[in-house]
């Protein structure tokens, strides 16, 4: 190998150590700062995590308000109702049969129709039982006459018994047919009503006011005393019947004791319809169902609009008291938590806190009362809870309100806040 060959192989074996030297002697400190750049990401996330402590706080109450509905706690009287499924029935149901055997001529009603006491239903053929009355009629007549002819035959008799022309067992004789005629003419007399009384049976009548149903019989069939002609219901006033647990017995024995009729409302299924309000307890049952625990309860409707039908199954609630001055709220108010239910409660400083609220009572459709955790005039928010935690800073809108729109300044400083936040997090990460 020649001398220049030599030389150069030195240089470069002194240039890769140097190389190998500079580089172990630069590494630990680019170690170093990628180190300490790793434990400030770790402070910077460990003071994200801490947020709702410090940092995240502040950011809270640099952000816009979140436009919400409020309001107010107010102070009402609120009824105490007991609430059950109610099954509504008739206050009389009749089965119209007929009274004798014959064939229908006709009816004289329209299915569905509303018929009063008295009316007339339906016509039996009446010319058997006109016949039989005539005939009882005419047998009275003759019977009578039979007994005038006795009692004027005892009355010439009768003087002449002391002059010793008549016997006195003639006379005996003469009473006693006049007596027996006397009774001949009182059974004629009965039958004729009686006859009478099957001929007025020829017209069925309504027995009471009321509904008729879909009929049972067609003009021209021969019916029997055991014949289903209509079904009569009466529906004015009528009846709702419901069921309590016995828990409840005393409180409605008491209440029902103090001399004022307790009010009853049905409502339609879904409670959201009140179908009839002019209801009163009637009737506590006398004694509790062993096997469900249950008293029965009946109470009664005017129902001069007819809105309450036979079958029918509705909601009831009894009215029992009425608390004074309870604490009232609107019923979307009130949210369902793990601790139970809750409220936002709005702070002076524009905050809401999440704050117990025992519901004791429904008021209405749409409000509750709130038996502890709030007091009179509190701000609950009704509406834009989804978008709330604790502390976060709300402004209050009345029911109906509509929050203004942002101004141009309030839109950049949103932006700025935007890009500012954004940028913090692109060098965290």
């Amino acid at each position: 190998m020649s001398r220049f060959w030599k030389i150069a192989l030195i240089v470069v074996a002194v240039i890769v150590v140097g190389a190998v030297g500079f580089r172990l002697l630069h590494k630990p400190a680019a170690e170093e700062g990628a180190q300490g750049q790793h434990r400030g990401q770790h402070r910077g996330q460990g003071a994200s995590g801490d947020a709702p402590a410090g940092g995240a706080s502040d950011k809270d109450k640099d952000a816009a308000p979140v436009p919400v509905t409020v309001e107010p706690v107010v102070k009402q009287d609120v009824p105490v109702y007991l609430t059950a499924l109610g099954t509504v029935q008739a206050l009389n149901t009749v089965t119209v049969n007929p009274q004798i055997s014959g064939q229908m001529l006709s009816i004289n009603f329209k299915e569905g129709q509303e018929v009063k006491k008295g009316d007339l239903l339906a016509q039996i053929d009446p010319r058997p039982f006109q016949a039989a009355y005539d005939q009882s009629a005419a047998k009275q007549q003759q019977d009578e006459a039979q007994l005038a002819t006795a009692q004027s035959t005892l009355k010439r008799n009768d003087a002449l018994v002391a002059k010793g022309y008549v016997a006195q067992l003639d006379m005996d004789t003469y009473r006693n047919n006049v007596a027996n005629l006397v009774a001949t003419v009182a059974a004629d007399k009965a039958a004729v009503r009686a006859a009478k009384v099957n001929l007025d049976y020829t017209r069925i009548l309504s027995p009471i006011d009321g509904v008729a149903g879909i009929r049972q019989v067609d003009p021209g069939n021969v019916v029997t005393t055991t014949t289903n002609v209509v079904t009569l219901t009466q529906i004015h006033p009528i009846y709702v019947m419901f069921t309590l647990p016995e828990q409840n017995l005393e409180t409605v024995r008491k209440e029902a004791a103090s001399g004022e009729p307790l009010e009853v409302l049905a409502l339609d299924r879904s409670d959201s319809h009140t179908i009839a309000d002019d209801g009163q307890l009637n009737v506590v049952d006398n004694q509790i169902d062993t096997t469900t625990g249950t008293f029965k309860l009946r109470s009664v409707f005017q129902n001069a609009k007819g809105d309450l039908w036979p079958g029918q199954f509705v909601n009831t609630r009894l009215k029992v008291s009425t608390v004074k001055g309870g604490l009232v709220i609107p019923a979307q108010a009130v949210q369902r938590g793990p601790d139970g239910d809750y409220v936002y409660l709005v702070q002076q400083d524009q905050t809401v806190k999440m704050n117990p609220g025992k519901v004791a009572n429904e008021v209405g459709d749409s409000h509750v009362m709130i038996s502890s955790g709030l007091a009179l005039n509190d701000l609950v928010v009704t509406e834009g809870q989804f978008r709330l935690k604790p502390g976060s800073k709300v402004k209050a809108l009345k029911p109906g309100e509509v929050p203004t729109a942002p101004t141009t300044a309030e839109m950049d400083k949103a932006k700025k806040n935007a890009k500012q936040q954004g940028g913090g997090g692109r060098r965290g990460g």
